[in-house]
């Protein structure tokens, strides 16, 4: 959600250090996350399929200025706790556990050393026609941790009763088999 709302700031022009211009981006946005039959999620903004475009360069480097705005937080928060209602759903985002659902009956944090995380991404990046050096995807990642564990409302960190799983010498397969076998030793 704060991916596409960082598209949709980018869009627009919007000053990243405007706040309210960023919470009127956020209010403004219809955001939609549609299962796609495979596992992954596809999603719309105001109705547009941005699945791949909000996983570019541009979103992730600055999708990190949108998540420190209170304003946005607060909205966003509030959408994702109103699909979570709803039931029957797996969330993954940074702050999932400790702030929109902290009563979820498992919590897993995800994390990897910053090189593998930046080797991942750099294919993912690839894949979508990006050619992009790792250690400047690396760069973004550690400057995107620093705002992300600084800031001020919700910083990033795991749930005193989060599984921290480090996944860096596992494949995404076993990574799934752990969390699996830790939601049915439950």
């Amino acid at each position: 959600m704060y991916r596409a709302v960082t598209l949709k700031a980018l869009r627009e022009g919007t000053d990243f250090n405007d706040r309210k211009a960023l919470e009127q981006v956020a209010r403004s946005a219809t955001i939609e996350l549609i299962p796609d039959g495979d596992s992954i999620l596809k999603v719309l903004l105001n109705g547009e399929d941005v699945t791949r475009e909000i996983r570019g360069p541009q979103v992730s480097k600055n999708v990190s200025l949108v998540a420190r705005v209170p304003e946005v937080r607060n909205h966003l928060v509030a959408l994702q706790r109103s699909m979570a209602n709803r039931g029957g759903v797996v969330m993954e985002g940074r702050d999932i556990g400790t702030v929109v659902l902290p009563d979820a009956r498992y919590k897993i944090f995800l994390t990897a050393s910053s090189g593998e995380r930046a080797r991942r991404r750099r294919e993912e990046l690839r894949e979508s026609g990006a050619d992009v050096d790792l250690r400047q995807v690396e760069e973004e990642i550690l400057a995107r941790d620093e705002i992300d564990t600084r800031r001020d409302i919700d910083p990033l960190k795991p749930s005193l009763d989060a599984k921290v799983i480090d996944s860096s010498t596992f494949t995404a397969e076993q990574v799934v088999k752990m969390i699996l076998a830790r939601v049915s030793a439950r």
